[in-house]
C-alpha cells in the first residue's frame, strides 16, 4: 500500500485524523498516515464479524505483525504492514502491542471491571498512537509521560463521543455513568491535558505533529465536564470553525 493509499483510508475512515495530519509538517505525513491506517485495522477488527473467535484471530494477526517487526523480520505482504514498517522505528513499534491487545474489550459485552480497568482501556487503545508517533518523530524518552497523558485525554475525548454507538451495540461503557461521576471523568481528562501541555514543552516541532490529532479533545471534554447529559444523548460537540481555527494556530505555531 503507498501512503497516498494510507492517507486515503485515513480520510475515510478517521476524517479528525487526516486533517490534523494534513495541517503537520509534510516530513510527518510518512509516520502519520500508516500509523493510523494501522489504527483503522484494529480498531475496526473487533466488529466485522459477529464471532468472537474470528475477531480474536483478526487481533492475533496483529499482535504476530507487531511481535515480528519489532523483531526486525521482513514485513508480510499486506497492504498496511509495509509502509507501517516504513514508518516506524523498529525500536518503538512494540509500543503498538498495548494498543492491539486492548482491543479485545470491543469483542465482548462485559461491563470493566472496574475504574482501573476502564482508565488502563483508555490509555491503551490512545496513547500508543501519540508516543509511538512522537519517538517515530524525534520525541526522546523523557517526553513519554507527557504525551502518555496527552493520548489519555485524547482517548477519553474519543470514547465519550462514541458512548451512544457503544450502548446500541451492547457495551456497557462506562464503570459509573452518573452524572457527576461523568463530570469529574471528563475534568480528569482536562487535567492530564494541561498536565501534557506543561510538560510537553520541549518537543521538537516535528514531534509535536504526532499531538494535532487531539484538537477537538479540549472542547468535548469541557462539553462533557458542563453538561454530562450530552454524553448520552450523542450531542457533545462535533467538528465546528472553532476547532479548525485551532489546528490552523497549530499548523502556524507548532503548538498544540
Amino acid at each position: 500500500m503507498s501512503l497516498q493509499a494510507c492517507a486515503d483510508l485515513v480520510a475515510r475512515g478517521d476524517p479528525d485524523r487526516f486533517r490534523a495530519t494534513m495541517a503537520g509538517p509534510l516530513a510527518a505525513r510518512r509516520v502519520l498516515f500508516p500509523l493510523y491506517a494501522f489504527n483503522i485495522e484494529v480498531s475496526r477488527a473487533p466488529w466485522v464479524t459477529g464471532e468472537p473467535i474470528i475477531a480474536e484471530m483478526r487481533l492475533q494477526f496483529w499482535r504476530d505483525v507487531i511481535e515480528e517487526l519489532a523483531a526486525g523480520r521482513p514485513p508480510r505482504a499486506h497492504e498496511v504492514i509495509a509502509p507501517l514498517a516504513q514508518a516506524i522505528p523498529q525500536f518503538v513499534i512494540g509500543g503498538l502491542d498495548r494498543l492491539v491487545a486492548a482491543r479485545q474489550w470491543d469483542i465482548y459485552s462485559e461491563a470493566f471491571a472496574d475504574r482501573a480497568a476502564f482508565d488502563t482501556y483508555i490509555a491503551d487503545t490512545a496513547a500508543p498512537l501519540v508516543t509511538v508517533a512522537a519517538r517515530a518523530l524525534g520525541a526522546g524518552a523523557r517526553e513519554d509521560a507527557a504525551l502518555a497523558d496527552a493520548g489519555w485525554g485524547f482517548g477519553l475525548a474519543n470514547f465519550l463521543v462514541a458512548i451512544p454507538a457503544l450502548a446500541a451495540a451492547g457495551r456497557v461503557p462506562l464503570v459509573d455513568g452518573r452524572p457527576q461521576a461523568v463530570a469529574d471523568l471528563a475534568a480528569e481528562g482536562l487535567a492530564r491535558l494541561a498536565r501534557a501541555r506543561a510538560q510537553a514543552s520541549g518537543l521538537p516541532r516535528l514531534a509535536r505533529a504526532a499531538l494535532f490529532a487531539g484538537f477537538r479533545a479540549e472542547a468535548i471534554l469541557r462539553a462533557a465536564q458542563a453538561d454530562p447529559g450530552r454524553v448520552g444523548a450523542g450531542t457533545l460537540p462535533g467538528a465546528g470553525l472553532r476547532d479548525s481555527l485551532r489546528l490552523a494556530a497549530m499548523a502556524a505555531t507548532g503548538r498544540w
